[in-house]
């Protein structure tokens, strides 16, 4: 996870003028970045970074990350890993790279941090961690006695080292991230006490929304049983929010059962994609004007 509080202002519209010809639209970026924010009442002026909850900062620091991370990690990829395959995936300020060896991983960590210390970033320290992956690295600890691989969290996910039930190969175990799970649910609980008086038609209508949200985004394989644990929940406080409205007739559990089988999705995970989705996107990220290449090749 990177930090943008830090953004150099300077970059960011080079950045910004490498794909924008118009100079209109680039100082009206200019004038935004130098707006400042305001914090309790007062005016605080801005010299970098990119205001937090800003409607445009997401896509800047992407614009950001894309010249400072993407075309460099690929570059070194074709240049610094000619004997061993190198795999990015980044989504916005998260990204995970995975390396076949241990003293490339240590060498791109290093370089890296020097690359993003020269554009006013910085890796978080905690969520930045060196860790052994991978069927090899499965295979490798159990040899030296070392146990199972440690775990990482990456969009909502965690991600485990595991073996099909089929055949007992390697695969990758996917659940929802313990903290997300209670975040989520958290603020259901907080939303239903303020929707309590509402018809239950119109509950359950919200109520099912959010539960085929979390479906849709959650239902992978081998996370059937978080899936589950999630519609239960979700379940559960709204008859506990039933139940709190006074009235004289008691919810009882039949009748919720038969509210959260008409409501609420059922629970499934979605099968694996075949065919033209199941397809790996190429590692790193290149850009359609190569003209300033002076922008990331060297720095």
């Amino acid at each position: 996870m990177v930090s943008f509080d830090t953004i150099d202002h300077g970059w960011l519209v080079k950045f910004i003028e490498h794909r924008i010809g118009d100079p209109r639209v680039v100082r009206l970026i200019g004038k935004w970045l130098r707006a400042g924010v305001t914090e309790q009442g007062r005016w605080k002026a801005v010299d970098e970074g990119t205001p937090q909850g800003g409607v445009i900062s997401p896509l800047l620091s992407n614009v950001y990350l894309h010249y400072v991370l993407d075309l460099w990690i690929n570059h070194w990829r074709k240049t610094q890993s000619v004997s061993f395959d190198v795999i990015v995936v980044r989504w916005a300020d998260d990204f995970v790279i995975g390396f076949q060896s241990r003293t490339a991983a240590e060498r791109c960590l290093a370089e890296l941090k020097k690359r993003f210390e020269k554009f006013g970033l910085a890796l978080h320290p905690e969520n930045t961690r060196l860790i052994e992956f991978g069927p090899f690295g499965a295979s490798n600890r159990l040899r030296r006695g070392q146990g199972r691989p440690e775990t990482f969290d990456f969009l909502g996910f965690t991600h485990i080292c595991g073996k099909k039930r089929s055949n007992g190969m390697y695969t990758v175990v996917r659940r929802t991230a313990k903290k997300r799970m209670s975040r989520k649910l958290q603020e259901v609980k907080v939303e239903l006490r303020r929707r309590m008086h509402e018809p239950i038609a119109r509950q359950g209508k919200w109520l099912g929304s959010v539960v085929g949200g979390f479906v849709r985004y959650h239902g992978v394989p081998t996370n059937a049983k978080a899936i589950q644990r999630f519609r239960f929940q979700i379940g559960r406080y709204w008859h506990q929010a039933l139940r709190m409205r006074g009235s004289r007739k008691r919810v009882t559990w039949e009748r919720m059962y038969r509210l959260i089988d008409h409501w609420l999705p059922p629970s499934f995970a979605i099968p694996i994609l075949y065919g033209e989705w199941a397809s790996s996107p190429e590692a790193g990220a290149v850009c359609g004007n190569a003209a300033r290449t002076d922008l990331w090749r060297g720095l």
